[in-house]
């Protein structure tokens, strides 16, 4: 079993839409008994919450429901226990790499590394902004999904 784990701050947005859309693309590719998926945050705020109404919303309109998923945030157990740690960002990283063993540095890598056509480093936190932002995040989402689990099924399974 390759277990994956999508961070972001709060793990009411950005990680817990790609926990969504990545389970979405490993179940269509016949691969959700070979895959474990889930989603933290690295801070504490919403530990407990739903995703954001509007990512929920932005994610319903295409056909994948993230209702059911409750933010909590990263343990130290997460860290031993996943092969991979997919951040959504830069400063994700930085609180990452505090508290990854620096033997365990290997798992840890940002999402947008799947999908290096879109020519961008970051899933850009949508929570201040408009309703668009997060329709721009499932679209980069949606691409790096494809190419980690290209990626998993080159180098793991």
């Amino acid at each position: 079993m390759v277990k994956v784990l999508f961070i972001c701050m709060g793990n009411i947005c950005r990680s817990p839409t790609a926990e969504g859309v990545f389970r979405f693309v490993v179940k269509e590719a016949g691969l959700a008994d070979k895959i474990e998926i889930d989603s933290v945050g690295t801070g504490s705020w919403h530990v407990g919450d739903p995703p954001d109404r509007r990512s929920q919303e932005a994610a319903a309109r295409r056909g994948i429901d993230i209702s059911h998923q409750r933010s909590r945030q990263i343990s130290s157990d997460d860290i031993l226990e996943f092969d991979y740690l997919v951040a959504m960002d830069r400063s994700n990283i930085d609180n990452l790499e505090h508290l990854v063993p620096a033997d365990m540095t290997q798992k840890l890598s940002r999402f947008l590394e799947f999908a290096p056509k879109l020519n961008h480093s970051d899933v850009p936190d949508p929570y201040y902004g408009g309703v668009s932002g997060f329709d721009v995040v499932l679209d980069l989402i949606e691409e790096a999904s494809k190419g980690l689990l290209a990626h998993i099924r080159k180098n793991d399974l």
